[in-house]
């Protein structure tokens, strides 16, 4: 590396006063230390501009001073000040500063019809307050909170184990103690306290775990279009959200009118916060289930002394493949896949009960919710990018396997029973219903699990998608979505022509034929909705 180029660098990076003094540390260090830093190439050092902004994060979470290090690892296993400064940059990236008008009287009309078509098709109060219209910046605040404590107990266990093996395995290489640790080619003096090797894990397993934290939680940012979007409660307010931004761009993706996506969105933002809000225990049942599988995660010491071995440097970004659970995490124990199932299940029952009550309460007044409801079933069983991510960080799987599954039981029950029947089921855990073991999932399944003529209904939508070896990157949504649109436009014709008016109940046997349709083309993913839905009396129109 050229000196001029590194010399530029730094003062392009801490700026001409601070520059010249990382310049200087750099120029005392030994000859062989300063030979191997600058061996490296200048193209390989991250962008001025980013270094600024980790600094900025590093100010705004409390690591400027030595007293503030030493705060930062006593307060926890996650610096969560550092995370949620990472991630509202992140999320401030193309994101708005505020909602506009038009956007916020949009969603709030959304918002106001939907908890008025609920009325009609469930008997849970709407939540208490109002449902608030975010911009991503406002997400990020409002539930990193939560996913921290979430994550506190996987990052407590990399933090001990970072420590142990700094300890046991490291330990004669530092003689008791380390002088200092490398920023990029920037010596940086430890403060007294935590020259202590284990002592400095914590705060870098705290810091790397902290950084990769706020950026998936900033590029999540970016997908969420609702509070409830995870299956799970994640804002103080139990009324929900809607990120607006973020709803009416995915609106434009699909090519659907804003005013049905944001309606539909709204319906099952509602619908979730009535749910949660109406059943205290369910919110400390999820709690306890993802606190069981994360207590009972443990780490392979010998992979993380392999990524640490494999570390460029001791500083947060490089040891951050040290804190993944993908690398060193040791595989589920019986515990933890028995709470893993049930956490799966619980998902699956709740977004059924979502999915069911939705769709009867928008069917007559969002044209597309055969296509909006199947794209979002398809979403939640894969996942996007960034929601991966942030579940590989957390060591958590929240998407429901089964979802079209419970819809269809939910169906069938409020068919059968009626929505007070069904909703007062919820009243305690061991009312609710289950859903058939999936070792019983064959083509010679129970009588509940098949249509009249004998079809076995393909509602295990993971397992198809397994079957078909298609795995979430390869999913081209544009061009999954643009069959369904096709396979009910011809039919969406018909029905405009011949109606001046479209009653509800064949609007649902219309949308059953066209998603069967649909579903041909994609995964085999057959809809179970013709399972005990029913018609304006209310009558069940399959029989089990």
């Amino acid at each position: 590396m050229d000196e001029n180029a590194i010399h530029q660098w730094l003062i392009d990076c801490f700026g001409p006063i601070q520059g010249e003094m990382a310049w200087n540390q750099l120029s005392q260090l030994p000859p062989e230390v300063r030979d191997q830093l600058m061996s490296q190439g200048v193209d390989k050092l991250p962008k001025p501009e980013e270094v600024q902004a980790l600094m900025q994060a590093f100010a705004s979470g409390g690591l400027n001073t030595p007293s503030e290090m030493q705060q930062t690892v006593e307060q926890g296993p996650i610096n969560v000040k550092l995370a949620t400064s990472i991630a509202l940059q992140k999320a401030n990236e193309g994101g708005q500063s505020t909602v506009n008008a038009e956007d916020g009287e949009s969603a709030r009309k959304a918002i106001s019809e939907a908890n008025l078509w609920l009325d009609t098709a469930c008997e849970f109060n709407p939540a208490p307050g109002e449902m608030q219209v975010l911009t991503r910046a406002g997400w990020v605040e409002q539930t990193l909170d939560a996913w921290a404590q979430f994550a506190a107990p996987v990052a407590q266990s990399m933090n001990n184990a970072l420590s142990s093996v700094m300890s046991e395995r490291f330990g004669d290489s530092f003689n008791g103690e380390v002088a200092g640790m490398f920023a990029g080619p920037v010596p940086i003096p430890l403060p007294e306290g935590m020259n202590n090797p284990a002592q400095l894990m914590k705060l870098l397993g705290n810091t790397s775990f902290a950084m990769q934290l706020g950026h998936a939680a900033g590029d999540l940012s970016q997908e969420v279009r609702g509070s409830y979007d995870q299956g799970i409660a994640l804002l103080k307010n139990p009324a929900g959200a809607l990120i607006v931004q973020n709803a009416l761009e995915y609106a434009k993706s699909l090519g659907i009118d804003e005013h049905e996506v944001l309606a539909f969105l709204a319906l099952q933002e509602a619908a979730h916060a009535r749910l949660f809000a109406s059943v205290p225990w369910l919110m400390p049942r999820f709690e306890a289930l993802i606190g069981k599988y994360a207590r009972g995660i443990d780490i392979d010491l010998d992979a993380m002394e392999s990524q640490l071995r494999d570390a460029g440097a001791m500083d947060p970004e490089s040891i951050s493949d040290a804190v993944n659970l993908t690398k060193v995490a040791i595989p589920d124990t019986p515990e933890q896949k028995e709470a893993l199932a049930s956490l799966e299940n619980l998902l699956a029952i709740v977004e059924g009960w979502v999915d069911s009550v939705t769709w009867r309460a928008g069917m007559a007044h969002i044209p597309h919710i055969e296509q909006l409801r199947e794209m979002l079933r398809r979403e939640r069983a894969v996942g996007g990018p960034a929601q991966r991510t942030f579940e590989s960080l957390l060591g958590l799987n929240l998407r429901p396997k089964r979802i079209r599954e419970a819809a269809a039981l939910w169906d069938r029950i409020g068919a059968e029973e009626g929505d007070a029947a069904r909703d007062g089921k919820w009243v305690h855990p061991d009312m609710l219903p289950g859903l058939p073991s999936e070792a019983t999932q064959t083509p010679a399944t129970t009588e509940a699990e098949t249509t009249d003529n004998g079809t076995q209904n393909a509602i295990s939508s993971d397992a198809n998608l397994s079957a078909n070896a298609k795995t979430p990157d390869s999913i081209d949504w544009d061009a999954e979505l643009s069959k369904l649109l096709e396979d009910n436009q011809s039919a969406d014709s018909e029905e405009n022509s011949d109606q001046g008016q479209t009653n509800p109940e064949n609007r649902e046997q219309d949308g059953n034929l066209d998603e069967t349709g649909s579903d041909e083309d994609a995964d085999h993913d057959t809809d179970s909705r013709d399972e005990g839905e029913t018609g304006d009396n209310g009558a069940e129109t399959q029989e089990q």
